[in-house]
């Protein structure tokens, strides 16, 4: 389907088969799913040849972004319960590429840090994800871009506090 075709197909309320969306074409939630699974799908796809997924991918920016922070601090930014967090740093261990040490601060709690692996890896990831995004926001201006992201910026979680 063609861009303009799936524009007439929004605006319709009809989706790419054209199949009526009933009032599913006018909640915000079932826009937002339908937007996201598209992102994913290209993110998926993007982001094969280096293993990760978009959280994982997420976890290395905050860790290489906040190298000394707690795995709860990490998990908690990115909405993660902790017994996956765990998991997802042990593949990092096992993958070589973060590490978690004894806190200086809190000898209960474990700080992380990238390794060079990881660093390298992140490096591959930030070229990769800056096509995605290009790909992604290629029906948007600049202008709409700015103003679609302040828009999901008001529903974050941010928002909510």
């Amino acid at each position: 389907m063609t861009v303009a075709a799936a524009a007439r197909a929004a605006k319709s309320g009809e989706d790419a088969g054209g199949l009526s969306e009933g009032m599913l074409g006018g909640l915000l939630g079932y826009r937002l799913r339908r937007a996201q699974l598209k992102v994913f799908e290209d993110f998926l796809a993007s982001f094969a040849p280096l293993g990760l997924k978009p959280a994982q991918f997420s976890a290395l920016v905050l860790i290489a972004a906040n190298p000394g922070r707690s795995q709860r601090e990490i998990a908690a930014a990115l909405g993660i319960q902790r017994p996956n967090f765990v998991a997802m740093m042990d593949e990092f261990e096992r993958r070589a590429l973060a590490r978690r040490h004894r806190s200086q601060t809190d000898r209960r709690s474990h700080a992380l840090a990238l390794t060079e692996a990881g660093e390298a890896l992140l490096r591959q990831g930030r070229t990769i994800v800056a096509a995605h995004e290009a790909r992604i926001a290629a029906r948007l201006n600049e202008t709409e871009r700015a103003e679609l992201m302040r828009l999901l910026a008001l529903l974050g979680p941010a928002a909510a506090d």
